[in-house]
């Protein structure tokens, strides 16, 4: 009887570690489309007016834009303040919006859902889901972070390849010249952002768990 008590409560702190951690992974991505001062610094530092050919404040009216388009729950379209977009490329948006949905959805539903969880085992005093938690969230940005060292290229394109059923995501700069102010190496950094708050919610994870066992 003693056993299955332990093999109940090690599956329940196991189910609501995975929890915690995905909300941890929609929060870090949520956060990193919101955090518009990473793009700003990367007008600079990639020479985004350079290569594009747009000023700086065009660049971030246009990117401020698509940003609010990508945060509404609403169902209003994309519509450039100066760049033309075509019929694929809005589709595509409408595509990347339906995902970061998705993660949105998560992220709230997951905090709520986390905070019922915690009240639980702090009543409880019980605290393995933290360990299981700062393992899996560590985990995942080693795997991820390992893929995108060695080769970022080929996980940029692979991403894309699962994320979509058509190939829409490779824009025409004639067409779609918003492709000319979104660099790869932005992206990059997006998901070196996500991977790095997720590693952070993985060590406070873990802090937390030693200082309840202390």
């Amino acid at each position: 009887m003693q056993k299955t008590i332990k093999k109940s409560s090690l599956a329940t702190h196991t189910i609501f570690a995975l929890i915690l951690t995905l909300t941890i992974i929609s929060v870090s991505v949520v956060f990193t489309l919101a955090f518009r001062p990473l793009y700003y610094l990367d007008i600079s530092a990639l020479d985004i007016p350079g290569q594009s050919g747009y000023t700086k404040e065009k660049i971030r009216e246009n990117y401020d834009v698509l940003i609010d388009y990508n945060l509404s729950f609403g169902s209003d379209s994309l519509e450039f303040p100066s760049l033309a977009m075509s019929e694929p490329g809005r589709i595509h948006f409408e595509e990347v919006r339906d995902i970061f949905h998705i993660f949105k959805y998560m992220a709230i539903a997951g905090a709520v859902l986390s905070i019922g969880g915690i009240v639980f085992f702090v009543r409880k005093r019980e605290y393995l889901y933290l360990k299981l938690t700062s393992i899996l969230a560590v985990a995942l940005p080693a795997a991820l972070g390992l893929l995108v060292a060695l080769n970022w290229d080929w996980a940029f394109v692979a991403f894309h390849h699962l994320a979509f059923d058509n190939d829409y995501w490779i824009f025409d700069p004639l067409t779609d010249p918003v492709i000319t102010i979104l660099p790869d190496t932005f992206f990059l950094h997006c998901a070196l952002m996500i991977l790095g708050c997720v590693a952070l919610g993985s060590v406070i994870c873990g802090l937390a768990y030693r200082r309840q066992k202390a």
